[in-house]
């Protein structure tokens, strides 16, 4: 037989149903009023084992009979049922503002903790300390207001009465609770058994701030990291406003593949054909079915005044738009055969074309914050110029040196080493200049933006040829940064083709004017005029792809 525990607040009706009981086991048995019998039946519900709810949509629904609830956050609860009972389990979930996910996470997931586990400290942070704070309060105010008076949903729950700020309460007889900080506080006192964040950053100004991105990150690397207890999960829940932000960093970092990620987008833009697939079992073009009851015009609306960057980063959970910012994503050429020979007796590389280079962005920190060292060699035939290979590693100054001489040797017929004179690039300069011949000093009067601006043309133009990852597996990583340009975290791999498409396209009395007659020449064949001014390519060049 099973036993009931019975606990403090319980005692009085235990009480009452021992007298009921004492009363019956009498020879002459009392009759017992109706008071007496509803009063049993009181009693009896008391001792009832509290109810258990098997995901929070189901305590959601108890709480508040008109929770709304959609596939979306039936997805969500799955993930944080799988996360509140996996030790160490490190998850990140992503959707459109407004969607429930705060309340459905932060608030009724903690509050379902806490009923099966009443001994688990919970932590909430947000970017703002009163934000966070009032996660906490409702929580508390929830248990208050469900503790089975006047007939109410019992959760089997007390706040302490000595313990109970918002930002800070416990359980009455049990150690768990909630403590609730912004970003900018710490987490003092005994481990956390728990993490929920929820929105490191509050607008697209300070998600575009490095000063705000490396607050968030110090503040989980130096705090919130430090505080927690073993086995004691993580739940990051945010919209996606850059590529570099907490979430990116998180999964960019050395542990990244521990964290799973449920990223549920407003429209289901996958693409089956290469084998994706939608969370919610959506086919592409079908729209979210929205909590709050938006209808698919009205996402259409919200995708168009919002534009492609922002609707990209909130809505769809990626912070690039997948088509590109600068260099559009279906604009590259990809190439899946080798167009490089090696030689066997002394092991170099070499490719038949009319010229080759090599392009390189230097960086040589040598820490897990900094950019990249890109080492790029890029070949031309004809009108058309292929990435053939490529560095692209964190280096120390010493390592650096080491990969442009194996990158020289390995590819001797790149006559010509393009190396940006600024910064890390003058130290490289210097040191290998009186060694290895070709080095020519680059150096941009133009932004970065301006000079990715330059050579887009040709790029749209389908000049350009770059090997896909099944023959080399950093070519989807090239696009992606590519179309990530200017919002992405990084751009190294962006400078170093800017500066060599500049080199084999534009170049004044150099490669370029090859390209330039090339394409004059096929123009002119054409009967299409030529404009002398190389910024109006890109209207010439589209014409006459249209006409192939």
């Amino acid at each position: 037989m099973s036993r009931v525990r019975v606990r403090p607040c319980q005692q009085k009706y235990f009480r009452t149903l021992t007298r009921f009981a004492e009363g019956l086991l009498m020879p002459d048995a009392p009759a017992f009023s109706a008071a007496d019998l509803r009063a049993f039946d009181a009693a009896m519900a008391k001792l009832e084992p509290k109810k258990r709810y098997d995901r929070p949509g189901d305590l959601a629904a108890a709480i508040d009979p008109k929770t709304v609830e959609t596939a979306a956050l039936r997805v969500v609860d799955a993930a944080l049922v799988e996360a509140w009972n996996t030790s160490d389990a490190r998850l990140i979930i992503s959707m459109p503002p407004q969607e429930g996910k705060s309340q459905r996470v932060t608030k009724t997931s903690v509050l379902w903790a806490l009923i099966n586990d009443p001994e688990r400290r919970v932590a909430i942070a947000s970017y703002s300390e009163p934000l966070a704070v009032g996660f906490g309060r409702d929580i508390r105010n929830w248990i208050a207001a469900n503790s089975g008076d006047e007939g109410s949903l019992d959760l089997g729950l007390r706040v302490a009465h000595d313990n109970g700020a918002a930002s800070r309460w416990t359980l009455k007889g049990h150690k768990g609770g909630v403590i609730s900080v912004g970003l900018r506080g710490g987490l003092t006192g005994k481990p956390v058994d728990a993490l929920i964040i929820d929105d490191p950053v509050s607008n697209a100004e300070q998600a575009d701030s490095q000063y705000y991105r490396d607050q968030a990150w110090g503040w989980w690397q130096s705090v919130a990291g430090t505080r927690l207890a073993p086995g004691a999960p993580v739940i990051l829940i945010l919209t996606r406003w850059h590529e570099d932000d907490l979430a990116g960093r998180l999964l960019a970092a050395e542990d990244g593949h521990l964290w799973k990620v449920v990223n549920i987008p407003a429209l289901a833009d996958h693409d089956p054909d290469l084998g994706q697939t939608d969370p919610l079992g959506r086919k592409p073009g079908e729209w979210l079915k929205s909590a709050r009851g938006r209808t698919d015009a009205q996402w259409q609306a919200i995708r168009v005044r919002s534009g492609s960057r922002v609707f990209a980063s909130l809505y769809q959970g990626r912070p690039a738009p997948d088509t590109g910012n600068i260099w559009l994503r279906g604009w590259w050429q990809r190439y899946d055969a080798k167009i490089w020979s090696q030689d066997e007796v002394t092991g170099a590389f070499n490719v038949v074309c009319d010229e080759m280079i090599m392009s390189w962005d230097m960086t040589f920190k040598d820490t897990k914050g900094s950019d990249f060292v890109v080492g790029q060699v890029w070949a031309r035939r004809g009108a058309e110029v292929y990435l053939v290979d490529q560095v692209h590693k964190r280096m120390s100054f010493t390592a650096t040196l080491k990969a442009f001489q194996d990158l020289v040797a390995k590819w001797p017929q790149a006559t010509v080493k393009l190396v940006e004179d600024k910064a890390n690039g003058s130290a490289v300069i210097s040191t290998l200049r009186s060694k290895i011949p070709g080095i020519v000093p680059v150096n941009p009067t133009e932004s970065k933006l301006s000079r990715a601006n330059a050579v887009a043309p040709y790029i749209e133009a389908g000049n350009v040829f770059v090997p896909s990852s099944k023959l080399r597996s950093w070519g989807d990583g090239f696009v992606d940064e590519c179309a990530a340009f200017p919002n992405g975290a990084h751009d190294d791999q962006v400078d170093g083709t800017s500066q060599a498409l500049a080199r084999l396209f534009v170049a004044k009395g150099g490669s370029g004017v090859v390209f330039l007659s090339a394409w004059k020449a096929a123009a002119e064949k054409n009967h299409i005029v030529v404009p002398e001014n190389a910024r109006n390519w890109r209207a010439t060049v589209i014409e006459m792809k249209s006409r192939r």
